[in-house]
């Protein structure tokens, strides 16, 4: 009858949300006076979960979940949560997740809630804080299934250690053949992912040209951040598209989003909206990115952000 929490990992390493999941898993376990199970695939260091309160993990170990696919995730947690007799089933809202979640309620014919930014105000019923309309609102959801999905939106609940001795189960759920075979898969190693960033530097049109980029890299650099981009500017092919966030792009949710250059159009605030703080850089003090934004800058962009990286290497160089 423990939580079960899917804990997503990639090259053998945990993923940030895995354990922000963990976290918000031992939260709710505590309301129900349960425990925590969770399920982990191909990642070297399970026990590490213990650190944010889950008691066991199944441990998958299959090559042929190298590469992730939504139909053969989910049936892998479908029977991890039927042996474990789980009621309540925790994921993420990533990307990986928010594809595998509606093939997971199905086999488990349990109520989903995505996007869920709170612990339960009530497990009985069984009700939860989520966004609505592209994070303009919240709204509680009450889940009546006997089985609930829950997907946690990431960046908020954070992390929460509860220091505990993991139990470490090798698992080995049925795989069937699924008819889908990934030759290779290239992935950059060198930066941080817009996924997993709690900053995110992003870029528009102002910047007036690829050639200009350097600077939105080196402030990205110097705060250990993800660079984005604009729709426009991933149209005019100054950044790939995988940069590009907005409603039509990637959503972004990091602690900061720092927008330079971006007038705001709809689209791209809806993207980003669920960033708890925002801060914009534009010479037009009539965009509509400073309706939004908590913080912002009139000014150049040419000369704003040149002194901004100066002034934050002077900074981490006296607090080194």
């Amino acid at each position: 009858m423990s939580v079960l929490v899917y804990t997503e990992s990639e090259q053998g390493k945990f993923k940030k949300v895995a354990f922000e999941v963990a976290s918000y898993a031992r939260a709710v376990a505590d309301q129900l006076g349960t425990s925590v199970t969770a399920i982990s695939i191909n990642a070297e260091d399970p026990s590490v979960l213990g650190t944010y309160g889950v008691t066991k993990v199944l441990n998958v170990k299959d090559a042929k979940l190298d590469a992730f696919n939504a139909k053969s995730y989910a049936n892998v947690i479908n029977q991890a949560a039927t042996e474990e007799g789980s009621k309540v089933v925790i994921v993420s809202s990533s990307a990986d997740s928010k594809y595998l979640a509606p093939l997971l309620a199905i086999a488990l014919k349990a109520g989903y809630a995505s996007n869920v930014v709170a612990a339960p105000s009530s497990v009985s019923p069984f009700t939860v804080k989520r966004t609505a309309f592209t994070n303009k609102a919240f709204n509680e959801t009450s889940i009546s299934t006997d089985i609930k999905l829950v997907g946690l939106s990431k960046n908020s609940f954070g992390l929460k250690e509860q220091a505990t001795e993991a139990e470490v189960t090798n698992y080995s759920p049925s795989i069937p053949e699924n008819g889908v075979h990934v030759e290779s898969v290239d992935k950059a190693t060198d930066k941080v992912t817009i996924a997993d960033a709690e900053i995110v530097v992003s870029g528009g049109r102002g910047l007036k040209g690829p050639e200009n980029w350097g600077m939105i890299e080196e402030l990205a650099e110097v705060l250990g951040a993800a660079t984005a981009c604009s729709k426009p500017v991933s149209d005019l092919g100054w950044r790939p598209h995988g940069e590009h966030v907005g409603q039509t792009g990637k959503p972004v949710a990091a602690n900061l989003y720092i927008a330079i250059g971006i007038s705001g159009a709809i689209q791209h605030l809806a993207g980003i909206n669920a960033s708890k703080v925002k801060v914009v850089i534009n010479t037009d003090p009539e965009a509509p990115f400073f309706k939004a934004a908590d913080y912002g800058v009139v000014g150049d962009a040419f000369e704003v952000v040149p002194a901004l990286i100066e002034k934050l290497k002077a900074f981490k160089a006296q607090n080194a």
